[in-house]
């Protein structure tokens, strides 16, 4: 089974910064796409960042230039760096690895992360 650990949320001034980690385990041969994903009280959770295993990344228009996602294949862990933070970031995050081979048992999935707060105070 295939597990995805978050960690490094947590409540952030405007204008700070954060880096969200999330390390996937089990038996993985290889994984697609990772990304983060977010939802605040009251909406629909949306893509926030995604990356390829080739290093293609793709982000929401209100994040580009100010987070930055990243990943290391080796590890199957997926980075978010998040700066000049804003109020409307606020949210839980979820990680999401697409695309994911496994060998035991052999097959393609989809997984998500537990999710993990996101706070920006004005």
């Amino acid at each position: 089974q295939v597990q995805l650990v978050e960690s490094g949320g947590g409540l952030v001034q405007a204008g700070g910064s954060l880096r969200l980690s999330c390390a996937a385990s089990g038996s993985i041969l290889s994984i697609n796409a990772m990304g983060w994903y977010r939802q605040a009280p009251g909406k629909q959770r949306e893509l926030v960042a995604t990356i390829t295993n080739g290093g293609r990344t793709n982000y929401l228009d209100s994040v580009k230039g100010r987070f930055t996602i990243s990943r290391d294949n080796a590890k199957n862990t997926v980075f978010l760096q998040m700066n000049s933070l804003k109020p409307e970031d606020t949210a839980v995050y979820y990680c999401n690895a697409g695309g994911v081979f496994t060998n035991i048992p052999p097959k393609f999935g989809d997984y998500w992360g537990q999710g993990t707060q996101v706070t920006v105070s004005s």
